[in-house]
């Protein structure tokens, strides 16, 4: 059996700009039986709005239902970048500090503020993070 190499799901086109489409994302019962529901925020229960980048402005009209896609290893990044440094974060700040006869809720303090920081220099990067991050979209044939 072939892996999927992504990850799609439906939507609304809810407005059109130059060189950019928003779709709403639609919610459907599939996502709770996802294995990997608990990573994807799409599968959230409250509605979700993507940009898509798109310059060919005929194709599409307010309304269409669509499917946005995503490459299956930008959810892995995704990931990465949300869950796994930070936590590696935390426990190698935690482990190192402690060692240096920090007390435990010093050493704790000090590795909460170092995913803090973390975390900000994410929200300070996040447009050029999201640039790596490209949906596409595609009609549904109906």
């Amino acid at each position: 059996m072939k892996e999927k190499k992504s990850v799609s799901h439906k939507g609304t086109v809810i407005e059109i700009t130059e060189g950019n489409i928003k779709v709403e994302i639609i919610n459907k019962s599939m996502c709770a039986a996802c294995h990997a529901k608990g990573f994807c925020s799409a599968g959230d229960s409250k509605d979700k709005v993507i940009d898509v980048p798109y310059w060919n402005n005929g194709e599409y009209a307010v309304g269409d239902e669509v499917e946005v896609i995503m490459k299956k290893s930008m959810g892995f990044k995704a990931v990465w970048i949300s869950y796994v440094i930070p936590l590696a974060i935390l426990l190698i700040f935690l482990l190192t500090l402690q060692r240096f006869n920090l007390t435990e809720p010093q050493a704790g303090l000090c590795s909460m503020l170092a995913v803090a920081v973390y975390y900000v220099v994410i929200y300070l990067f996040r447009e050029k993070i999201a640039d790596k991050f490209v949906f596409t979209i595609a009609k549904n044939n109906i």
